[in-house]
């Protein structure tokens, strides 16, 4: 994995290194009536996690790109009923008090989740479909349908989301088989 957070002091990290670690670490998961409504994973730690920042540039609006998100790979929890195979995917923000996406969510006057909180901190949330700040190019990333993503960010730039994956054809299939 490869995080540099620290960049010779020139950012920050927000939250503290308790979070960060668990971020690292922990798919959250999510219980029904929760951020996700009638979905119900539980939480658990990932085997391995991969965090990119070219990735994270995928969930930025245009305006917003010059901002940092690292954002991990979809977990991914198949086969959910009528919900079909999800994907759980995180992420951090460098400087997220000064970035530009903090700026346009005041400027939106998005707001709070008046219930659930950061699973990593505990902070409030807010909602990037809500505020409409999520582009088309995260669900390309994500290997998702174009409506069906979702994501939160927290108050100390902790990322985490949702999204229904697009089922693989069956050439893609074909050659996950013929490199085992």
């Amino acid at each position: 994995m490869m995080l540099d957070l620290q960049s010779s002091g020139s950012h920050s990290v927000d939250g503290n290194w308790r979070a960060l670690g668990k971020l690292l670490i922990y798919c959250s998961g999510c219980t029904k009536g929760g951020l996700f409504n009638s979905i119900h994973v539980p939480g658990h730690f990932v085997y391995r996690t991969r965090f990119s920042r070219t990735s994270g540039k995928s969930f930025l609006l245009p305006q917003c790109r010059t901002d940092v998100l690292y954002v991990s790979d979809p977990c991914e929890h198949l086969d959910q009923g009528e919900e079909g195979d999800i994907g759980f995917f995180r992420g951090i923000f460098k400087s997220f008090a000064t970035s530009k996406v903090r700026k346009m969510l005041i400027k939106r006057e998005a707001q709070l989740h008046p219930t659930e909180a950061c699973p990593y901190c505990k902070a409030k949330l807010w909602s990037m479909l809500q505020a409409k700040m999520v582009p088309a190019s995260a669900s390309c990333r994500l290997g998702a349908y174009e409506d069906a993503i979702e994501y939160y960010v927290c108050l100390n730039g902790h990322v985490l989301g949702i999204c229904t994956l697009l089922p693989l054809s069956d050439s893609e299939e074909a050659s996950d088989h013929s490199d085992a």
